[in-house]
């Protein structure tokens, strides 16, 4: 029985996303349904080939209200989508800015879900939303279960509705999540997070 998403109130302060194959059409129903006054920013780890560059901001950058963009090394976190750069880790530190890394792939991956969930774990505590996605690797697992350690709220895809169901199911393996659902309502539980609903 998963507990409801309201079993613990709290303001979220920041989104941390993680998809991997099917995420494009997966992000295609989250994102865009992100309202323009959203005063949370979304911060997502996408699997991508190192060696092309990522369409993803553009992309969703003419799907979304919010503004999308590449984050770059120590750029301070503000509300709207962000979108891990190819072949980096993407992390949080204490001062809330963006970290980027070229340490050694995580679950074969970098970016890592891993990587970007756990350090925001560390920084944002209760104050943190983690999202797993459909994928078909374990990345992310790890990471919700920091987040959850922490204090943090974790939100997971159904795993029948994703596309390739082994990250989500990972995810509720690892850490138990406050909510798995289909997109259409995790859509809704993001917008309320992101208008500062707890």
């Amino acid at each position: 029985m998963v507990p409801p998403l309201l079993s613990r109130p709290r303001e979220t302060e920041l989104v941390v996303v993680g998809a991997s194959a099917g995420a494009v059409d997966a992000l295609g129903e989250l994102l865009p349904a992100l309202p323009a006054d959203a005063r949370v920013p979304f911060v997502v780890v996408v699997h991508v080939p190192p060696s092309k560059p990522s369409l993803l901001v553009d992309l969703f950058s003419s799907k979304c209200a919010l503004a999308v963009r590449q984050p770059f090394d120590k750029q301070p976190i503000e509300p709207g989508v962000w979108i891990a750069a190819p072949d980096y880790h993407l992390l949080v530190e204490r001062d809330r800015t963006f970290a980027v890394s070229i340490d050694e792939p995580v679950n074969y991956s970098r970016p890592s879900i891993d990587v970007l969930f756990e350090s925001a774990a560390v920084v944002y505590g209760r104050a943190l939303a983690a999202v797993v996605l459909t994928g078909a690797s374990r990345d992310g697992a790890a990471g919700a279960r920091k987040v959850r350690a922490e204090g943090g709220l974790v939100l997971v895809q159904d795993p029948s509705e994703a596309e390739v169901d082994v990250m989500p199911r990972a995810a509720i393996e690892e850490s138990t999540p406050e909510l798995v659902a289909p997109l259409a309502q995790l859509a809704q539980a993001l917008r309320d997070i992101s208008r500062g609903r707890p």
